[in-house]
């Protein structure tokens, strides 16, 4: 999946999303969101910053609060990501077996 960056001035990011020009600094001082200092530009992913915005305003998470929310969602999609890898590697193991001949039980081999 190709994920899509915008470029947007702390100004236009508070009126589009709903947040405070100041909590938007106080994001990027905790790490989540992606900025460049010298212009002053948050380069993010507008899903990301529609999920701050929920997180804070509907939910009325604290800042560090939102910082605990988006670690375990990411151990969360980074946990079913491996899952899909397990996944794949069983099915692959099961179409070794399948196709190498006939499965032997244990009391055949005694």
């Amino acid at each position: 999946m190709k994920t899509h960056i915008i470029s947007i001035t702390y100004h236009d990011c508070a009126l589009r999303y709903g947040l405070s020009e100041t909590d938007l600094h106080d994001f990027a001082d905790l790490g989540l969101l992606a900025t460049d200092p010298t212009t002053g530009i948050i380069n993010e992913e507008p899903d990301h910053l529609a999920r701050l915005s929920r997180l804070h305003h509907e939910l009325g998470l604290s800042k560090e609060g939102i910082d605990v929310v988006l670690a375990m969602r990411q151990r969360l999609l980074a946990l079913q990501h491996e899952l899909m890898l397990q996944r794949a590697r069983a099915r692959q193991f099961e179409h070794l077996l399948s196709s190498t001949g006939p499965t032997l039980d244990a009391d055949d081999w005694l």
